[in-house]
């Protein structure tokens, strides 16, 4: 039994032997890399990379990002360049596109001149067309559905959005146009009932509308159930008509984002923080909305921020709109006062609270107040001669 454990265990150490002595399985990472750099140039389109050096463009960015580009057999680099110096593009302006948007020279000239002119609609001048391309060069050659398009701007239009915001939608919501213009036309009426149905007038809701799609169009992009289900579950948790009203006023679209599990989970940790009753944590909510549409994490993260600068629960219930500043505008703000003397842990929140331009208002009236002298010393005196 002993010589067949012995044996065993010289035949275990033969195969590791054999193991470490045997070739490596894989090539080297460097190897491995110009070896497929190597291979991928000689499947290049030779005239595509050509062309693309006659106008400066780096190649290595290319195969770097979008390297399948250049395997095309039908590419349209020199058509490309030239719609973009007719708009205006230098040389310079030309490559640095290229170079971030490669896809560009495998879109035909006659779809993007079509898209020329559809992005033309919303922009004044060819110069502020090249430079929305230049800045977003994705967004433009994103070439799909222009018929669609067309008709989600001509929409926009008649909604009375300006031309400018449209403009911008293009660029950051493309997804919105490739919407089909019934789903939009279908949503923004669901949107105009639901701000209807909860007591808003016909004269502010065009007003609450194109601030909503100006800074959530996304909104769009949801379903209309998803939206009557919102406006049910809020309605179940004892919101008034004209509360909701008043939130739908505050987070535009953003409450539609929300679903009720998410509203649910915020209100029961909000209620348990402050310790309040239903109706005092609706005055809360109503107060900041960044209540209902923070989730829990986030909430708790910023709690335990102001906690850890000394701020009570007292303090941050009396001016709970602190809660939509991150730790570290908070800490930022904080240390700033305190170089003046003022210690925010001992007064009102309201001083460390509001938008940047808010608080540099409030910060230059304190400091004005520490340095402002107690008598004019250039004033003449009164002396009985």
């Amino acid at each position: 039994m002993l010589w067949k454990l012995l044996l065993r265990s010289q035949s275990c150490r033969l195969c590791s032997f054999k193991k470490m002595q045997s070739p490596p399985k894989y090539r080297p990472f460097l190897a491995c890399f110009i070896y497929t750099t190597d291979r991928q140039s000689s499947k290049e389109n030779t005239r595509t990379v050509e062309k693309l050096y006659k106008f400066s463009v780096d190649i290595r960015k290319i195969r770097r990002l979008k390297g399948w580009v250049l395997l095309e057999d039908k590419t349209y680099v020199e058509e490309i360049a030239n719609i973009l110096q007719e708009l205006g593009a230098d040389e310079t302006a030309v490559a640095s596109i290229l170079e971030r948007c490669p896809e560009a020279i495998v879109c035909s000239p006659t779809a993007v001149n079509t898209q020329r002119k559809l992005w033309q609609l919303v922009c004044k001048n060819e110069e502020e067309l090249i430079k929305l391309i230049e800045q977003f060069p994705e967004s433009f050659f994103t070439i799909k559905d222009q018929e669609n398009q067309k008709l989600n701007v001509q929409f926009f239009q008649e909604l009375e959005l300006k031309n400018v915001v449209i403009s911008r939608l293009l660029t950051t919501a493309s997804n919105v146009f490739h919407n089909p213009v019934e789903k939009n036309k279908q949503m923004v009426r669901i949107l105009q009932e639901s701000y209807l149905d909860v007591g808003g007038s016909e004269a502010n809701m065009k007003v609450w509308l194109l601030k909503l799609l100006s800074q959530n169009p996304f909104i769009l992009l949801n379903s209309p159930a998803a939206i009557k289900e919102t406006l049910e579950f809020l309605q179940e948790q004892g919101f008034t008509s004209f509360e909701i009203l008043q939130l739908l006023s505050k987070l535009k679209g953003f409450l539609f984002q929300l679903c009720p599990r998410s509203i649910q989970n915020s209100i029961s940790f909000s209620k348990n923080v402050f310790k309040c009753t239903d109706h005092d944590l609706k005055q809360l909510v109503l107060k900041c909305p960044a209540l209902l549409y923070y989730s829990v994490p986030v909430l708790e993260e910023r709690m335990q921020g102001l906690l850890r600068e000394g701020i009570s629960i007292a303090q941050i219930r009396e001016t709970p709109m602190v809660l939509e500043l991150t730790p570290q505008i908070v800490q930022y703000r904080i240390r700033k006062l305190n170089s003046l003397g003022y210690r925010i842990k001992d007064g009102h929140l309201a001083n460390l609270n509001g938008s940047k331009k808010e608080f540099e208002a409030n910060f230059g009236r304190i400091q004005a107040k520490k340095v402002r002298p107690l008598f004019n010393p250039v004033a003449p005196l009164n002396v009985e001669e």
